[in-house]
Order: C-alpha cells, then sequence, then structure tokens
C-alpha cells in the first residue's frame, strides 16, 4: 500500500516539475528577451541578431535564411550597381516575408542611385560601411523611410555619426573578419556603451557563441553582429573548399594583413593564412626594392600593392581556391566545427545565452544556501 502511494505521489509529481521548469526556461527568456528589446524592436526581428555583410556570401539565399529563422540577414552590396543590387533585393523578398537590411559601401561611385534602389523596395533598414557617410547619403535614406545604421571605430566617432543622422551604430573590434579596425571589441564596448544611449548600439567581431552575446547585451548594447558562425551555414552559397578550410581553422589562423613599409599602406584585413598571405608578402617586398631602387615610381608601386588582391574573395568564395583566393574571416572562426542550417546556428547561440543565465542563477542560488548555512552554524 505505502509503495503505491509512493508511486503514485512520484508520478502526480512529475508534472508538476516539467512545469515547473518550463516556467523557468520561460523567465530565463524572457529574461534575454528584455535585455535585448531595444535591437529586436530596431529591427523587426525575433532575435536582435544581425548577420554581417560578407560580400559573395551575404546574397539572397543566406540573408534570407537568417531572416526567416529570427534573425535580421543584411545584403553586402560590394561592388554592385543598381540594377544588380535592384535584382538582388527582388530576389530575397521572394524568399523571405521578413525584414531585412542592406549593405551599402560609403566610397561606391554610384552609392546616391544604390540608396535610391533600397528606397524604391522599401527597405527598412540600410548599412553604410567602409568609410564616414555623409550627411547627404543619410538624409537621402531617412527620407525615403529607411533607418540608417552606421559603423563606428570609437566613441568620438559614434556620436558624431549619431547627431548627423545615424539612427542605430555598430562596433566593431579587430576580431571581426575582413577589413578591421586596431581596438578588439570588449575594448570598444566598454568605451562605447555605457556612454552612447541615444541609439541602439550593435557589437560585431570576433562573437560566436551565446555567452558572449549574452554579456555584450548585459554592458547595454541592443544586439549584436555575427559573420564568420555564418560562412558554413547550409544556405550559404560559398563553395565547398572555403568552407572546408573554415571548418579546420583555428582564431590563430585568423591573421591581419602584414604592412612592410609605412610609405606603402595596407588596409588592414583578418583573413585565413594562405600561400597567397606568403604571397602578398613577397609583392611588398619586390615593389620595395623596385621603388628604391629608381624603377618604379611610388604611385605606380602603391596600385601594384593595393590591385594585389583584386578579385581575391571572389576566387575563394565562389570558385573554391583557397590557395591563391582571400579567406576573409574572423577569430571566431575557431568556433565553426561543422556545417549547420542557419536556424540551427541561431538556436545554438540563444540556447547558450539561456544557459548561462541558468549558470549564473544556479551560482547565486548556492551562494546564498551556503551563506544561509554559514549564518545558521554561526548561529
Amino acid at each position: 500500500m505505502s509503495n503505491g502511494l509512493a508511486a503514485a505521489d512520484l508520478t502526480q509529481a512529475r508534472p508538476r516539475s516539467a512545469e515547473a521548469s518550463a516556467a523557468v526556461g520561460d523567465r530565463r527568456r524572457a529574461g534575454l528577451d528584455r535585455l535585448w528589446a531595444r535591437g529586436r524592436a530596431f529591427l523587426g526581428a525575433d532575435l536582435a541578431i544581425m548577420g554581417g555583410a560578407m560580400t559573395w556570401v551575404s546574397e539572397r539565399n543566406l540573408v534570407a535564411a537568417i531572416s526567416n529563422a529570427g534573425g535580421f540577414g543584411v545584403i553586402a552590396s560590394g561592388s554592385m550597381s543598381p540594377t544588380l543590387l535592384d535584382q538582388e533585393i527582388t530576389a530575397t523578398k521572394a524568399l523571405t516575408a521578413r525584414p531585412f537590411g542592406v549593405n551599402l559601401i560609403t566610397m561606391h561611385p554610384q552609392l546616391l542611385e544604390l540608396i535610391d534602389a533600397c528606397v524604391e523596395h522599401r527597405v527598412g533598414h540600410v548599412v553604410l560601411a567602409g568609410g564616414i557617410p555623409t550627411g547627404a547619403a543619410m538624409q537621402r535614406i531617412r527620407a525615403g523611410g529607411a533607418r540608417v545604421v552606421c559603423f563606428a571605430p570609437a566613441l568620438v566617432l559614434a556620436k558624431k555619426l549619431v547627431r548627423m543622422g545615424a539612427d542605430a551604430i555598430v562596433i566593431e573590434g579587430s576580431e571581426a573578419g575582413g577589413h578591421i579596425g586596431p581596438v578588439s571589441t570588449a575594448v570598444l564596448a566598454q568605451e562605447v556603451l555605457p556612454h552612447l544611449t541615444e541609439v541602439p548600439v550593435f557589437v560585431a567581431g570576433g562573437i560566436g557563441r551565446g555567452e558572449a552575446i549574452l554579456s555584450y547585451l548585459e554592458m547595454g548594447a541592443s544586439g549584436v553582429q555575427l559573420g564568420t558562425r555564418f560562412v558554413c551555414a547550409h544556405e550559404s552559397i560559398a563553395h565547398p573548399l572555403f568552407k572546408r578550410a573554415f571548418i579546420r581553422a583555428s582564431a590563430r589562423d585568423a591573421v591581419a594583413s602584414v604592412q612592410l613599409d609605412a610609405r606603402f599602406p595596407v588596409i588592414p584585413v583578418r583573413a585565413l593564412a594562405n600561400p597567397a598571405t606568403d604571397r602578398f608578402r613577397e609583392v611588398q617586398r619586390q615593389v620595395i626594392e623596385r621603388f628604391n631602387g629608381g624603377e618604379q615610381s611610388q604611385k605606380d608601386a602603391q596600385l601594384e600593392i593595393e590591385h594585389f588582391w583584386a578579385g581575391a574573395l571572389r576566387r575563394a568564395v565562389i570558385d573554391g581556391d583557397v590557395e591563391a583566393g582571400s579567406l576573409m574571416a574572423g577569430q571566431s572562426v575557431g568556433l565553426v566545427s561543422r556545417e549547420q542550417s542557419t536556424a540551427e546556428i541561431l538556436a545554438e547561440l540563444v540556447g547558450q545565452a539561456l544557459a548561462a543565465i541558468a549558470g549564473r542563477d544556479q551560482r547565486f542560488t548556492s551562494a546564498l544556501s551556503g551563506s544561509a548555512e554559514g549564518q545558521g552554524a554561526g548561529g
């Protein structure tokens, strides 16, 4: 009889335990949603996670997949003409009804026409990258009904961009892939987040796990931007050899480009080291020797250095030439271990953030319990 009652009690207890666990899980998710509520509202997305705009990678398929999975995809327009951008936006809209943005390079000679293409399609968010945008470009975007998102490498510039009309700021640290600045993400976050509250701020560079996302949200970020983690998504059109290079790489393999002579500036770019990396150093050395010997003008020498990587990113991403192409990657590449669907990547990031919250709750409970026991023993 007693065994039967005990079994019955246990059976009744299980559903209550499951319900309690679900309630705790719901509270933790609600807490996470509160942390990035401003970013979610700004983007119009379920998750305040922007997809980094990676040329040749962030096209219709990956962008739509990120948005459909609850994040916010961003088209990398790169050197596209207004006509090509128009076609890319149209194709993306055919794959998703969720919000997405477009990244435009400020130095593009047809920037205003590209803005007009975005406005015509009623793109809600335009991200300006690659330089300080003009007030005219920003106002043209806002006049068309879209929101302006700008990159800022320092607090003083972030504040200036907000005064010029930026609706949100992205701060991207040197751990990121592609073109990078000199300051780490962690330092930028400490510099900017406590002092820029007028607009949403998204943190980027080296973020590959949910625990990192949570930490920046708790510091005051409205959301984050990730690029490298999405390169090996099933929906990414990157060549299998390009993806394989990412999966095999460690964080230390993603290195910044080397400049051999201050007279010949090299725009810092972070990419996986490969034979082309070594070749670039050798080309610089040869160019410098010819210039020093009076065989080449400084202008021609600089152009030769600058043109070395022309078309190299496409060769790697699309053609799979991982020996001579450019393997642009952030240091979070060491956290890429396999191909996954975009939805799985986003779910994994959220799960890690929630697990971090759970772990903190457990540590807090244990600390309180230990304190209470200590007080009881002392009494």
